[in-house]
């Protein structure tokens, strides 16, 4: 597994200080759940129904300082059923929708049969969080709007939403997106955006600075 830019863009982003119970859905190689234990002091569950992911996962654990915070499950979040719910759910998501395709691969994505639905996700998300508790992602743009209505149905609010663009005079291809569990979000949600790239091609100084804390 790679580490890719929307596992750190949502690794770095997040908000984890002071959670302390954090769920990382669809961990892969475990990238933002150790993320998360660098910006926490919490116990962080990074789960994947892929076995090979979860072995990398655990090989990057062991090989980091916060192996006794991180864990490492072989688990479909559909069936996963802990002591304690959490209080942080973060997700790059591992599902596959057949609308974010491109009509040329829906054919060959439709077989894909280990992918998560956004309502499932959501809905287990919820099931997972304490009242009160954040449910953070990152998605495709295009999915926004239709995920955005999913979670207020389910009984998230949304507080805060950021958009990513490339480059500056693209349209955003990512959006980072902050939930709350609970139905009465008293402060307006926040809204902004990142650019990934200058115009020199270099990485941004917004994006240098977001993630300055694990880019060497």
């Amino acid at each position: 597994m790679k580490v890719g830019t929307d596992g750190v863009l949502l690794g770095a982003w997040a908000e984890v200080e002071g959670a302390q119970r954090i769920l990382d859905i669809g961990t892969g190689s475990g990238l933002i759940a150790l993320m998360a234990a660098q910006r926490s002091k919490a116990d962080v569950v990074g789960i994947d129904i892929h076995v090979s992911s979860v072995e990398q996962a655990r090989e990057n654990v062991e090989s980091s300082p916060y192996a006794s915070r991180v864990h490492i499950e072989v688990c479909d979040v559909r069936s996963f059923s802990p002591d304690q719910n959490f209080d942080c759910v973060l997700s790059n998501p591992p599902y596959f929708e057949e609308d974010l395709l491109p009509p040329n691969e829906v054919r060959a994505g439709a077989r894909h049969t280990q992918g998560l639905p956004f309502a499932e996700c959501i809905t287990n998300a919820h099931r997972l969080l304490c009242d009160g508790g954040s449910f953070q992602v990152i998605l495709p743009h295009t999915a926004a709007t239709r995920f955005i209505a999913l979670c207020i149905e389910q009984g998230f609010s949304l507080q805060r939403s950021t958009e990513v663009h490339t480059v500056s005079h693209k349209p955003p291809r990512r959006i980072l997106l902050h939930f709350v569990k609970t139905l009465h979000l008293q402060n307006p949600v926040q809204r902004n955006s990142i650019t990934l790239t200058a115009a020199d091609g270099s990485r941004s100084e917004d994006y240098k600075h977001l993630t300055q804390d694990f880019y060497l």
